[in-house]
C-alpha cells in the first residue's frame, strides 16, 4: 500500500507516541522487500535525550543506498559509512542540511527541514535523485507539515503518552481521525478558491461572487465583526477561510441563530478546533470541507509512556481497530 506514494509522513497526536519506532519498521519493511527509500525529518532541536522524559531518542536505521537528508551536526555524529551528495544554501539551528547516501547499515539521527516549503524542496531533490518514496519523520506540534500540499499520505501515532484513559483516548483518536478525513469541495470550486488571496470569504455558489468579510480570523471573534453572522441569511452561509481556524471563530459559529454553515479550509491542518467545539456546530448542522483531502493510511498505537501510564498492547490496539475504519498496527506486536 505504502509504495504507491511518493511521500509519507508519520505524525503523532503527542510526543513519545511511537512515530521513530514506527518510521523504523517501515524502513526494514521496505528494506526486506528490496524497495529502498528516503529518510528526512521536519523539526530539529538536538537533543541526545527527550528533554521533558530524559528518555533516550530513537534513532533511524539506514541501510547501504538509501539516501537522508540531516543537519551537519547529526551528519558528523552518524554510525554509518556515508557519502554527502549535497549541501544546503539554508541554515537550520544544527547547522546546514546534508543529503546523504549510506554506504552501509548505521543510526542516524534526523534533523530535517524546518518548514513546510522547505520540506517540498527537498522531498522535490529527492525525486530528481531517482527517489521513489520519501518517509518524513514528524514532529511534536508540526501537523501542518503533514499537509496533502506537502506530502502524499500520512501515517497517524497515537497511544498511552496522549492520555492513561483509554475510552478518552479512542474518543480523541477518532476526532483526529475525523479532521484528517475531512470532504472535499467541487474540484472546480477548489480551484477558484485557490485563487483568492488571504482573509475570511463568504461564498455565493450559485453566482460565483465572493466577498471578502475581514483578513483574518484573528482580528476578532465577535457576531458584530462579521455581518453575514450578525444578518441571519434566509440561507446558511457557505466562508472560505484561507489560514488557520480556531477555537473562538468556531464557536462565533455554532452560536449563530441561523445554523448550517459551511466552512471551507485548504486542509485538514489548518484546523484547531477541540472536539466539543467541533460536535456542536456539527450538532447545529455545519459542514467543514477542504481543498486537498488528506490519505491516512493507518493508526499507530503506542502502549506505554514515559509518565508510567500504560495499556494492554492487544487491548489498546484492538479497541482502536473497532472504533476506526483504518488499519491499526502494533509494530512491535507484528502489527
Amino acid at each position: 500500500m505504502i509504495e504507491r506514494y511518493s511521500s509519507v509522513s508519520v505524525v503523532g497526536m503527542a510526543k513519545n507516541t511511537g512515530k521513530t519506532t514506527c518510521l523504523n519498521y517501515l524502513i526494514r519493511r521496505l528494506q526486506d522487500a528490496g524497495r529502498c527509500c528516503a529518510v528526512t525529518s521536519v523539526g530539529v532541536d538536538g537533543e541526545e535525550r527527550d528533554v521533558l522524559y530524559r528518555t533516550p531518542k530513537p534513532r533511524i536505521t539506514v541501510y547501504e543506498d538509501m539516501l537522508f537528508v540531516t543537519s551537519e551536526t547529526d551528519f558528523a555524529a552518524r554510525e554509518c559509512p556515508a557519502e554527502a551528495l549535497a549541501v544546503s544554501d539554508r541554515s537550520t539551528p544544527l547547522g546546514r542540511l546534508i543529503t546523504a547516501r549510506a554506504q552501509g547499515t548505521g543510526r542516524v539521527v534526523l534533523s530535517g527541514p524546518s518548514d513546510s516549503q522547505w520540506l517540498c524542496e527537498t522531498l522535490t531533490a529527492l525525486k530528481r535523485r531517482g527517489v521513489g518514496l520519501t518517509l518524513v519523520d514528524g514532529a511534536l506540534s508540526r501537523m501542518s507539515l503533514a499537509s496533502p500540499a506537502v506530502t502524499d499520505a500520512l501515517i497517524l501515532c497515537t497511544g498511552a503518552a496522549v492520555t492513561g484513559v483509554l475510552q478518552e483516548l479512542i474518543r480523541q483518536t477518532q476526532f483526529c481521525c475525523t479532521l484528517i478525513d475531512s470532504d472535499t469541495v467541487d474540484p472546480a470550486l477548489a480551484a477558484t478558491l485557490q485563487t483568492l488571496g488571504s482573509g475570511v470569504w463568504l461564498l455565493d455558489i450559485l453566482n460565483g461572487k465572493h466577498r471578502k468579510l475581514t483578513d483574518s480570523v484573528f482580528t476578532g471573534h465577535e457576531a458584530a465583526e462579521y455581518p453575514v453572522m450578525a444578518e441571519s441569511p434566509a440561507t446558511a452561509p457557505t466562508l472560505y477561510v484561507s489560514g488557520a481556524v480556531t477555537e473562538p471563530f468556531f464557536k462565533t459559529l455554532s452560536a449563530r441563530r441561523n445554523a448550517g454553515t459551511t466552512l471551507i479550509v485548504r486542509d485538514f491542518t489548518r484546523l484547531f478546533i477541540e472536539p466539543a467545539t467541533y460536535e456542536k456546530f456539527i450538532r447545529r448542522g455545519g459542514h467543514i470541507r477542504v481543498l486537498q483531502k488528506a490519505s491516512l493510511l493507518a493508526v499507530c498505537t503506542n502502549p506505554v509512556a514515559p509518565q508510567g501510564q500504560r495499556f494492554d498492547p492487544l487491548q489498546l490496539r484492538n479497541a482502536l481497530r473497532n472504533a476506526l475504519p483504518w488499519p491499526v498496527y502494533d509494530v512491535m506486536i507484528n502489527g
